[in-house]
């Protein structure tokens, strides 16, 4: 088993006013050729968004692009059609392809929106521009992880152009749970979104993120009330 730890503390980060964001790989002015990417994880960005303010439209290409909303309504579109709300309890995926222009916007004048943005190397480039989003509130459990994407489109939750599977996590306190490899030569990358757990004998807090390989299943023990965003991964 190989692993590496990544402190909260250590992140990148940028205060642009109306985005604070923690960078985990480098990213925008974050540049640290140790924190290149996670084997086909790219992206982990941590933002927080103020009221009434929001990314204007920009490109991506060749990137399955994932948010996962932690707090408030975030309005997506883009020039595919789509005209969405993200909010808490959902999943939005895009697979840029041969190119997507997008925008995000904080709904409210009054509070901030905060989200997970995760950019995964895909398995295939230049595929037509994709669009999905589904709500987590039916299939989520307590104390057992639950799936939220996945390379098969008939699956639950949302699927992308790459050979991985993302988990969700809620925990009471003391509560254990194991996880098995789907994939040999896949890595897992733990983020914890909230409390503190024990991964592998590895203690973790809030926003700690620690990546695993050369394993087949890891061993989660909850010490506080706890939730954790589990990310299998192709290494190469």
């Amino acid at each position: 088993m190989k692993t590496i730890f990544h402190k909260s503390d250590t992140r990148g980060h940028a205060d642009h006013g109306w985005l604070n964001s923690y960078h985990s790989f480098s990213f925008g002015n974050y540049y640290n050729p140790e924190r290149m990417n996670f084997g086909t994880l790219r992206v982990l960005n941590d933002d927080t968004v103020a009221a009434g303010r929001g990314f204007g439209a920009h490109p991506h290409k060749n990137m399955e692009i994932i948010s996962i909303p932690l707090e408030g309504n975030l309005q997506h579109m883009d020039d595919m059609g789509n005209s969405t709300i993200i909010k808490a309890g959902d999943i939005q995926v895009m697979s840029a392809g041969t190119g997507v222009t997008h925008s995000e916007y904080n709904q409210s004048s009054v509070d901030e929106v905060k989200f997970l943005q995760i950019w995964v190397i895909p398995n295939q480039r230049n595929i037509t521009p994709r669009y999905d989003q589904i709500s987590t509130t039916e299939v989520a459990t307590k104390n057992n992880l639950y799936q939220i994407l996945s390379p098969n489109e008939d699956d639950q939750g949302v699927w992308i152009q790459q050979n991985a599977w993302f988990y969700l996590g809620k925990y009471d306190t003391g509560a254990t749970d194991n996880y098995t490899v789907h994939l040999d030569g896949n890595g897992v990358y733990i983020f914890v979104i909230k409390g503190e757990v024990e991964i592998e004998n590895q203690k973790m807090n809030s926003r700690d993120g620690l990546g695993i390989w050369d394993v087949n299943s890891l061993n989660i023990t909850a010490n506080s009330e706890t939730e954790i965003l589990l990310m299998e991964i192709p290494m190469q």
